[in-house]
């Protein structure tokens, strides 16, 4: 009788640490998955956004918006055709992917569009962060014009010292999860206070004659600075392995959660922010607040904490690259912190001599993210599936790879022939004339 008393403890015994161990791994995969998720879309929602109404000012409001959408599709397709190429290929990076189906040639193009994408995205957010600071601080007592906290240089630098370097030494990026959440809290801060604004400044600012026009010979460009904001692909793998259990159907999980909340909350933003200025908006919406709206302050501050936390993401990606190609293993601790240095202080050193955000976005969106976007996983997947190349499901990614070498081609010709104002820290005419009701000489 004592026996079948023991086997039932003993079964007990261990059908608990079994049972336990079953919930604690689903839980951990569950874990990673919104970490993944939180890392995604804060990766998504850079600087990029802040640029967004000025695309629809580029594109025509109801053309501009049709465009987003279409990109954001084009986003969450690509990124899902990256991993399947990478499980075609059995390589773990976009790097190794695109070796393994294009030779070293292919390789070398993609290791340069890969560095450069987010070695600028990391200039802009620079940038962003040196502008929108310098007015927050400006709303301080006792700081004007000349004080130091109004100086853009000693701003961008010191938010470097203090946040940015610190965060891209991390060398596990799953440990910015709880700081990417945080990203997009401050995000979603921004996307209340710029519609709040759109109710009450804008029926203050006249609209321009083409304001509601359904679309305009600037759309191209436009396209580049969308594509801009919503690349990700440069670090979907590392995001795609900071998974518990990274598999193709677990990623289409967290893609098409992430791409649809960056899509719903860029497309708020973006529309918000042109129904405020119209045919005023700049590349840089928080240049079009006036300097003394404390609302608008209170988002230069959340916007510019935000972009912040999402410039590790891309030193990620950067240091990534330059791991690869120069001794393809992993750093150690002595050159992982050297070439992070070097990383951000170059980065630094080029957003503290240049300030122009429109252009930035737009030459690279066209430049970088279009080819990472349209053509190079699309070309990957129909190198590397089976069948004839003019199969079903070839079809969408060979019309992307037409539509990417257009976008490319005429985005970047477009912007080098068009000249682009850049009125940085210039006040806009319905701030220093309330009772303006047109530009300058209007």
């Amino acid at each position: 009788m004592a026996r079948p008393q023991l086997n039932n403890e003993e079964g007990t015994i261990l059908l608990q640490p079994i049972k336990a161990q079953g919930s604690t791994a689903r839980n951990e995969s569950r874990r990673s998955m919104i970490s993944a998720s939180f890392n995604f879309i804060n990766s998504i929602i850079g600087s990029g956004i802040i640029g967004l109404p000025y695309a629809l000012n580029q594109a025509g409001l109801p053309f501009g918006l049709l465009l987003l959408i279409v990109v954001g599709f084009i986003t969450d397709y690509t990124i899902i055709l990256l991993m399947k190429g990478g499980d075609l290929s059995g390589t773990h990076s976009y790097q190794a992917l695109v070796q393994c189906t294009f030779g070293l040639p292919g390789f070398l193009i993609l290791s340069a569009l890969q560095f450069l994408y987010p070695f600028i995205a990391m200039i802009s957010y620079n940038i962003t962060t040196g502008d929108t600071l310098t007015k927050v601080f400006l709303r301080i007592p006792g700081v004007g014009p000349g004080h130091i906290l109004a100086e853009r240089q000693f701003v961008t630098l010191a938010m470097t010292l203090l946040f940015t370097l610190p965060l891209s030494l991390y060398r596990n990026i799953e440990r910015l999860g709880k700081v990417s959440f945080l990203s997009m809290v401050l995000t979603l801060t921004v996307l209340v206070i710029v519609i709040i604004r759109s109710a009450t400044l804008g029926p203050e600012i006249p609209a321009t004659d083409d304001a509601w026009t359904f679309a305009k010979i600037n759309a191209i460009q436009a396209v580049g600075v969308m594509s801009f904001a919503f690349i990700c692909h440069h670090n979907s793998f590392l995001i795609y392995g900071s998974l518990q259990e990274p598999t193709v159907c677990r990623w289409t999980r967290v893609t098409h959660v992430s791409v649809g909340s960056a899509l719903v909350i860029s497309a708020a933003f973006a529309v918000a922010g042109y129904a405020t200025f119209t045919g005023y908006t700049q590349g840089d919406i928080f240049e079009n607040y006036c300097r003394d709206d404390n609302l608008a302050t209170f988002g230069r501050f959340c916007f510019a904490f935000s972009i912040i936390t999402t410039f590790p993401l891309e030193c990620f990606v950067t240091r990534e690259v330059l791991s690869r190609v120069m001794c393809n293993r992993e750093l150690s601790r002595v050159e992982h912190v050297a070439i992070t240095f070097l990383i951000v202080a170059s980065c630094t050193a080029i957003s503290i001599a240049f300030d122009c955000l429109g252009v930035v976005l737009e030459l690279n969106g066209a430049l970088s993210a279009i080819p990472l976007i349209f053509i190079l996983p699309c070309a990957c997947y129909l190198k590397l599936s089976p069948g004839r190349w003019f199969h079903s499901h070839k079809l969408m990614p060979s019309v992307l790879i037409g539509l990417g070498l257009f976008f490319m081609i005429t985005g970047l010709t477009m912007t080098g022939v068009s000249q682009q104002d850049c009125s940085h820290g210039v006040e806009m005419f319905y701030c220093t004339d309330a009772n303006a009701s047109s530009p300058p000489g209007v």
